[in-house]
């Protein structure tokens, strides 16, 4: 009986091993692919949850050429980088009434390089381009998402980096980030956003902060805003940036003892209805004293200066 159990075991062993060896540290998607595939170079996968489930955690999945990789909302439930290799483009479809990509999980690292997140023309809207829910860290690179129902990248938890990057004609905030939520926008555009460029927010006793540098933010209704209801913080910093053709340049909203700042340096602020909004009493507008403002309208509430060191 002892030898059946030792023997029983070992199978098992041995089996979970081979499950482990199977797993891709690198796996590969085509547009003639099919899942049925082991997702290797040889013999690709054609979507992108066979990739998933086939790739190892900390592992990579390449777009080999352009092509849409998904037909619903891709739940990634590993720590992966996804990729379309250069000249290719990596289309993720936004469609069915949820985002193009949720990460849900905590504890994960995730890389989106070099795609393409859109809605799908005649088929059902989604959401989000890119949305987090889990405690993860989030990288957006080198990537459009484009004309979306929701937000472009929209995080409640976690923290999110967006580098090189083009976030257009959404209908939310091109970035949106609530509670907890650490954010770095740099090097990157966020152009005729609905709603606007980015938005630090809290509903809840959390801090939000975004910073904000080397980017365009152009077209829509706030430029950099910060809101609090509640007795949260939420912070925007803005380096050497431009904020054009905004409804408000820059805008701060929370009564206190909800924080919301908006601090910007070294930036141009042009042709904006408002150059600034600031309303409440725990929110304030900081201004490092070199920046540019030309051609706005007047600003609401207060601008402050504070010095540099």
């Amino acid at each position: 009986m002892r030898h059946a159990i030792r023997t029983f075991a070992l199978v098992v062993a041995l089996l979970s091993s081979a499950v482990a060896q199977a797993q891709l540290f690198r796996a590969y998607l085509a547009p003639g692919g099919s899942d049925a595939n082991p997702c290797t170079l040889a013999a690709p996968c054609r979507l992108l949850p066979a990739a998933l489930t086939a790739v190892v955690s900390g592992g990579e999945i390449w777009m080999l050429d352009s092509a849409n990789y998904n037909t619903g909302t891709v739940t990634v439930p590993k720590s992966v980088t996804i990729l379309a290799v250069p000249g290719a483009v990596g289309s993720i479809v936004v469609t069915g009434g949820g985002p193009g990509i949720l990460v849900a999980a905590t504890g994960m690292r995730v890389v989106l390089r070099n795609l393409v997140i859109a809605p799908l023309a005649g088929a059902a809207p989604g959401t989000n381009g890119v949305n987090m829910t889990g405690n993860s860290f989030l990288h957006v690179d080198k990537s459009t998402i484009a004309n979306t129902p929701g937000a472009g990248v929209r995080a409640t938890a976690g923290d999110v980096m967006v580098t090189d990057s083009t976030i257009q004609g959404t209908f939310e905030y091109g970035v949106w980030v609530t509670n907890d939520v650490n954010a770095t926008v740099a090097s990157s555009r966020l152009l005729y956003n609905t709603t606007g460029g980015v938005l630090a927010n809290t509903t809840v006793v959390a801090s939000a902060l975004v910073d904000v540098s080397d980017c365009v933010i152009s077209g829509g209704a706030n430029g950099a805003a910060a809101q609090v209801a509640g007795s949260g913080t939420a912070v925007v910093s803005v380096t050497r940036s431009t904020i054009a053709q905004m409804g408000n340049a820059i805008a701060a909203n929370a009564t206190s003892p909800g924080v919301a700042e908006v601090n910007i340096g070294s930036s141009m602020v042009v042709r904006n209805t408002s150059a600034w909004e600031q309303v409440g009493t725990g929110s304030a507008i900081m201004s490092l004293g070199n920046n540019q403002f030309r051609q706005n309208g007047a600003g609401f509430g207060t601008k402050s200066a504070f010095a540099g060191q």
